[in-house]
C-alpha cells in the first residue's frame, strides 16, 4: 500500500470513528472537540502529509473546536435560564383567589399583579388584593 493510500485509509477511518464519537457527545463542547480532532487531523495530514503534522492538527482542532461548542453551550444555558425566570416571574404575578359559590362549591379567580394593585380576568383593577366577597358578585355563580 502507498503512503498517499495509507493517509485516505487513514482519514477515512478517522472520519468515521469521529462520526461515531459525535453521536455519543452529550454537549456542543465535546461534540466541538471531536469534530475540530477531525478536522485539525485532516488538514494537518494536508498540510504536512505526516504523523506529526496530523496529531499536532488534531491537537489545535480539538482545543479550538471545544472553545466553540462550549461557547454554544453557554448560550444554550443563558438562553434556559432566561426562559425560567420569565417563567417565575410570571408565576410570581399570578395570585389565584377561591370565591365561594351559592351551592358552596369554590371557583378560582386568577388576578394578575400590577404595580400595587391587582387586575381581574375581566380587567378590573383591585388597589389591594380583593376578598372571597369582593370577588363574589362578578365571579360567583
Amino acid at each position: 500500500m502507498s503512503k498517499r493510500q495509507l493517509a485516505t485509509v487513514s482519514i477515512a477511518v478517522m472520519v468515521s470513528f469521529g462520526l461515531l464519537f459525535a453521536a455519543g457527545c452529550q454537549n456542543d463542547a465535546q461534540t466541538g472537540a471531536g469534530v475540530g480532532v477531525l478536522g485539525g487531523a485532516l488538514a494537518g495530514q494536508l498540510i504536512g502529509g505526516d504523523t506529526r503534522s496530523t496529531l499536532i492538527g488534531a491537537g489545535v482542532g480539538a482545543g479550538a473546536g471545544y472553545i466553540v461548542g462550549n461557547e454554544m453551550d453557554k448560550k444554550k444555558t443563558e438562553a434556559k435560564t432566561q426562559v425560567e425566570m420569565n417563567q417565575l416571574r410570571s408565576e410570581m404575578s399570578n395570585v389565584t383567589v377561591n370565591v365561594t359559590n351559592s351551592n358552596g362549591s369554590k371557583s378560582q379567580v386568577l388576578l394578575r399583579k400590577q404595580g400595587v394593585g391587582y387586575v381581574g380576568p375581566r380587567g378590573e383593577y383591585y388597589d389591594h388584593l380583593p376578598t372571597d366577597e369582593e370577588l363574589r358578585p362578578l365571579y360567583a355563580f
